[in-house]
Order: C-alpha cells, then structure tokens, then sequence
C-alpha cells in the first residue's frame, strides 16, 4: 500500500499508523507498506484505503514482484524483527512480574495473574501476525508457560501458608538415535547450535527437517526442537541449547558456557556477558546473510560451535 495522507488533523496519521501497525503491515520506504499476498491482506489493506479516502487522504493497493534493491528474505526479516520487538516487550514485563514475585510471593499473585491473562492475550494478537515465525515467539512462549505454571504453585503454596514456587525436573533418559529433528527454516544460532548438540551428545545419527512455523503436522519418529509446541524449546528464560542441556543432564562446563552465549544472542539480554558473545554473534550472522540453505547453516555454523568448545575446554594462560 502507498498512502498519502493530509497534515491536519495530527490524529488522523497516527490513527493510520496504529491500524498498520495492527495489521502487521511493515515499512519498506516512506509511505509504502507490505503484507504477505493473501485475501486476508487485502482486505485488511482494502479497509483502510477506505478508511484513508474518507479522511480526506489517498492511497493506492498493489501486489508487486521485488527485482532488485531488496530481497524477499530482507523483507522477511522486517516482519520478523517489528515481531521480535513485540515478544520482546512481553518478556520484559514479565521479568518484572516474576522479580515481583520472587520480593513478595503471596502480595503480588493475583495482580501477576490478572497480568499473565493479558500478557497471553496479548500475545496471542502478535502470533496472528506474525507471518515468517519470528524467533521471539519461542521465548515469549516459554517465559509465559513458565509464569503460568509458577503462579498456579504459588498459589497452592499461599492457600496451604507455605511459599515456595521452585519447580524442579528430572533430567531425560531416553536413547534417542536415528530420530528426525525438525524444525523451523531460516535457522539462526539458538537452532544452529542446538542441532550442533543434537548431532554431537544426543543423537549422531540425528537427520535434520525444516518446515513452516505454522501447521506442520508431526509424522511418526520425528521431534521438534526451537519451534511452537515443540518436544524441545524455549522453557522460562532458558533457549532451546539451555533447555537441551538441561533434560538431557548435559553438564560439561564448555557446553555451559557455550549455552550462556548463546542464550545472550537469542534472548538479547546480556544475561551471562561473556566476551565472546559479540564475536559469535558476528560470525553466525555472517553464516546467515551468506547462504540461505539451512543444511550449509548448520554445516558452517556447527564448525563455529567446534572452534567455541575447544575454545572453553582449553585452559587459558
């Protein structure tokens, strides 16, 4: 869509700007804003070049071919970071609830769960348009999940006068071998380093599948790993890596510092603050923009994640 819309009144652009927002439309220049082709999109689109005309603007609707100056894949990836913004946004209020939680348990429970019910509304608004599967989501996902299940023991904790909302799990024993892990495309470090561990600790003989983040349908022998409602996935504030570690009680310190790095890449909150995180985050972004086969990814980036252990297991001078 390219819209034109008068000055005055002030109201009426951010009005526009809200309902583009809201559509998940996104920027590609000035006034130009894209959808995913789609009915869905343009209708959306069709209601507000209505809305437009009516307020004295004008507007025009296409559906284009890009040749050159930008790729679909850099488009995609404006979808996905306004997306990642927003989950981003989610994951910080809840932090502050659960701090909330932690200072004050039995005061600050049902003002956490009145917030988790918006919380996951809101969330729920994000995933609706979120079209390429933002990597956000999994982290959004998993620090609600986490939230949800540590009001529902503190609350049985304050009922009985006893406050304890630690939650603690066995780690997994199961023989995994030969298995198909499968997950989201357009794999980034979180998923290039978990399947780097799977292939390394967990299962050799792993094969790896990469789908469409919505409506894949899970066949016999297969695991998800990185993706929504997956076997194994963000849990809490823990990455995918983290989790794996984790379950499969993987406690060597090499692959724990690895974990921490790669949790201050995924999460971007500077949790851990190794000094490597940068120069890792570089390197795997350079592996990103490079090639777009998420085969070549996890081939150049699982020899990053060699280079990095051997790195962690050597004694420094």
């Amino acid at each position: 869509m390219l819209h034109q819309i008068p000055t005055k009144p002030a109201y009426f652009r951010v009005k526009i700007w809200r309902r583009l927002n809201a559509i998940g439309a996104v920027a590609i220049k000035g006034a130009v804003y894209a959808l995913p082709a789609g009915d869905q999109s343009r209708e959306d689109f069709e209601w507000l070049l209505k809305e437009i005309i009516e307020g004295g603007g004008e507007a025009m609707i296409w559906e284009a071919t890009l040749l050159a100056g930008m790729s679909d894949q850099e488009v995609r990836e404006l979808f996905n970071a306004a997306r990642d913004d927003e989950y981003t946004d989610i994951i910080k209020v809840v932090r502050k609830l659960d701090a909330a939680l932690v200072a004050m348990p039995s005061a600050n429970v049902s003002e956490a769960a009145a917030q988790l019910k918006r919380l996951m509304s809101r969330r729920d608004t994000i995933v609706a348009i979120d079209f390429f599967g933002a990597n956000g989501r999994e982290a959004a996902d998993g620090i609600l999940e986490a939230l949800e299940a540590r009001l529902s023991t503190l609350e049985i904790a304050v009922q009985e006068g006893v406050v304890d909302g630690r939650q603690k799990e066995a780690p997994m024993s199961m023989s995994l071998k030969g298995r198909t892990w499968v997950t989201r495309q357009d794999v980034h470090v979180d998923r290039i380093a978990s399947a780097w561990l799977i292939r390394r600790y967990i299962d050799s003989e792993a094969q790896f599948k990469f789908v469409q983040a919505k409506n894949y349908t899970l066949l016999a022998d297969e695991l998800r790993f990185d993706m929504f409602e997956a076997e194994f996935t963000h849990e809490g504030d823990m990455c995918t890596f983290e989790v794996l570690l984790s379950r499969f009680a993987l406690r060597e310190p090499a692959l724990v510092a690895i974990g921490q790095v790669v949790h201050d890449i995924d999460l971007k909150d500077n949790k851990f603050g190794r000094e490597e995180t940068a120069g890792i985050k570089a390197l795997i972004a350079g592996v990103c923009v490079s090639t777009s086969s998420d085969e070549e990814r996890l081939t150049r980036g699982g020899a990053v994640f060699d280079v990095l252990f051997e790195s962690f297991r050597k004694p420094r001078a």
